[in-house]
């Protein structure tokens, strides 16, 4: 298992659901990791978790905020001192809100973009110089499938994930002659240590969320997160090497 060999890649949300099983098998790939999130605690876990399952594993942790724009510099030189080069970029940092547009707040909408959306594209232009000079340097941004489906109640969230996809064709466009690939994974209904935080309230355990029927998708189920870190393995990896500006649905068949 080593589509990654001798690759160096940068995660942000690393401390996610979805970051954290990316890391895993990223590493287990062979994979060098510059993992990145805001909450140092719940990073040092994964950290952790990471090293244990892959011994010998070469890691970086780098708590950060990705939403202010000169985190980008500074994870990409910490990356570079420790490794010496970037392969892979693969933004996944994302946070929540839940306002109707008619009551959605300046700071929230500067909250949503600046950690949903600019996070990616500062971090790719820190990046795209040390991707280029890796000759197939790979970018994965993590949107969602209500970038194409968007709901009431979540217009920030869904308007930062529609805006990563143009943003990932456009950068996919521009970087072509500097053998960057650039594509996007689009998650659905993904069983997270948020959502088994969300519906704790209500009773229910994460195996009550494994096991329960749901309409959201004709596969009736939650994805586990490493159901969504595999198209992001591949799309970080050459074997995509003819995949540039695709996005991958990972959402089980959302329902429209």
């Amino acid at each position: 298992m080593t589509r990654l060999s001798g690759k160096t890649a940068i995660i942000t949300g690393a401390a996610g659901g979805i970051g954290a099983a990316t890391a895993q098998l990223f590493a287990e790939e062979g994979a060098r990791l510059a993992l990145v999130d805001i909450d140092e605690a719940v990073l040092a876990e994964v950290e952790a978790m990471v090293k244990a399952a892959v011994p010998g594993v070469d890691l970086i942790a780098i708590p950060a905020d990705v939403g202010q724009e000169s985190a980008a510099a500074e994870i990409v030189a910490r990356t570079l001192e420790a490794f010496g080069g970037v392969d892979v970029l693969v933004n996944n940092a994302g946070i929540r809100s839940y306002e109707p547009l008619d009551a959605a707040k300046a700071e929230t909408w500067q909250k949503i973009l600046s950690v949903n959306l600019l996070s990616y594209a500062y971090l790719a232009r820190e990046a795209l110089p040390a991707l280029r000079r890796s000759g197939k340097g790979a970018i994965v941004n993590i949107s969602s499938t209500h970038a194409f489906n968007p709901r009431g109640g979540m217009g920030q969230y869904d308007v930062a994930k529609a805006g990563i996809i143009s943003m990932t064709k456009t950068l996919a466009f521009e970087e072509v002659g500097h053998g960057v690939r650039v594509n996007a994974v689009c998650p659905g209904l993904t069983l997270t240590p948020f959502h088994v935080r969300r519906f704790a309230p209500q009773g229910k355990t994460e195996q009550d969320l494994r096991t329960e029927k749901v309409d959201h998708n004709i596969m009736q189920r939650w994805a586990d997160p490493r159901e969504v870190a595999w198209p992001i393995l591949w799309l970080a990896s050459d074997e995509a090497s003819f995949c540039t500006a695709s996005v991958i649905m990972a959402d089980g068949g959302t329902r429209v």
